[in-house]
């Protein structure tokens, strides 16, 4: 499956946890990505991720490019794929708490994120830290 979106991970002992970002062309994606990897992610894929058989990666003609608008092309250390555990809407959040929900094609979990927010990336680390129940919540997208 070939998505319009980016993809980081988080370096684990139980593997490489990737968040999936999600959006239309200027959504915020790749703006996002750089936001991550400052807080120690590393890239897989920017603007095409490909699944296949439960990995995340980039096509090979974008492996280790990251787009960074008004900038430029840049390569940089990459991951040759990475287990999907969160997907992520960029666009308006509308609930305070919202309720648990599943991206339908991937089956993973899936929460609607500012990407504009000072704090995204955090709450996108966070997210991703429930999601691979690594951290506990009471009420909201990933509680029980």
């Amino acid at each position: 499956m070939r998505l319009h979106a980016s993809c980081a991970a988080r370096q684990t002992p139980d593997g490489d946890d990737a968040v999936l970002l999600l959006g239309p062309s200027g959504a915020g994606k790749s703006d996002l990505l750089l936001r991550l990897i400052e807080r120690d992610f590393i890239l897989v894929a920017d603007d095409q991720v490909l699944i296949e058989n439960g990995l995340a990666r980039a096509p090979a003609a974008l492996a280790g490019l990251l787009e960074v608008r008004g900038l430029g092309l840049f390569r940089l250390p990459y991951l040759a794929c990475a287990r999907p555990r969160l997907a992520i809407q960029l666009g308006p959040v509308a609930e305070r708490l919202p309720r648990p929900r599943r991206h339908a094609a991937l089956n993973l979990p899936e929460i609607t994120l500012d990407p504009a927010h000072p704090s995204a990336a955090a709450r996108a680390a966070l997210a991703l830290e429930a999601a691979c129940g690594r951290i506990a919540t009471q009420a909201g997208a990933f509680a029980a």
